[in-house]
């Protein structure tokens, strides 16, 4: 039954996911953890399939108008490859409530972007406009900008391989300073990059660690889930989505935190 509901929810994630363009998956772990009642390591390995299976369905149609820098992806997954094998070991290691309670506050983070980003929100009609027309600023790439890209991507490798999350809320605001991209080739780019660190973790991890009688269905219904985002994200307040689902993930954080801090302390 909880694996049922757990399934079903993947529905609600993957809505958020394709409403908001990205964070639904970050609900994904405490999902599995709380209603399947996976093993949190477990859990991440399971996040790590339906993440990289969202992605690659964002990705595809980014790449077909043309929204995605490949060599850049390329470059960012490259310097996270590190922090991917790092953040596999940890994992492996950790005791599995500190996981979780470092998972808590990995979500408010997230609502944090989120929360920071809404003023930006009415900004991405602009955006697109400009990336139809092929403008933009161009990407002029100093040392700074190579030192950010660095430790993004190695940031971003080290949380995807701890935690089984994208990292779009680093990856995005990282190509727009640091490479000039404007919003949707970030974006676009970004889920790129999500797929390459999702295998190379993967990769570290080795795929036994992944159920899969859980992984494949509750992907599935991600994936169906955020094609019914997509198609209604459009008729959406931007700005309201983002603070009702920032809103959210604040509860998710402290309710997980909550259990974890009790967990460790028993």
């Amino acid at each position: 039954m909880e694996v049922a509901l757990a399934i079903a929810l993947g529905l609600v994630i993957g809505a958020a996911l394709g409403s908001l363009g990205g964070g639904g998956s970050i609900l994904a772990v405490p999902v599995l953890v709380y209603i399947a009642g996976q093993e949190p390591k477990a859990a991440t390995a399971t996040s790590l399939v339906a993440v990289a299976a969202a992605a690659v369905g964002g990705v595809v149609g980014h790449a077909r108008a043309d929204r995605v820098r490949w060599g850049a992806a390329a470059a960012f997954v490259a310097t996270g490859v590190g922090g991917a094998w790092l953040g596999s070991r940890v994992n492996g290691s950790i005791d599995e409530d500190l996981l979780l309670l470092g998972f808590s506050a990995l979500i408010l983070l997230a609502a944090h972007r989120m929360l920071t980003a809404c003023p930006s929100c009415t900004k991405v009609g602009e955006d697109l406009a400009v990336a139809a027309s092929g403008e933009g600023r161009a990407a002029r790439l100093d040392v700074a900008g190579i030192v950010r890209v660095v430790l993004a991507g190695s940031a971003v490798g080290f949380l995807t391989g701890l935690f089984g999350v994208g990292g779009g809320f680093i990856i995005v605001p990282a190509l727009t300073l640091a490479l000039g991209m404007s919003m949707p080739i970030a974006i676009g780019t970004s889920l790129a990059i999500i797929v390459g660190n999702a295998l190379v973790t993967l990769g570290f991890r080795g795929v036994d660690a992944v159920e899969w009688s859980i992984a494949v269905p509750f992907t599935v219904t991600m994936l169906i889930g955020s094609a019914v985002g997509s198609s209604l994200g459009h008729k959406l307040p931007p700005e309201r989505s983002l603070r009702a689902f920032a809103t959210l993930l604040v509860l998710v954080a402290v309710a997980n935190g909550i259990a974890a801090g009790i967990a460790l302390a028993g």
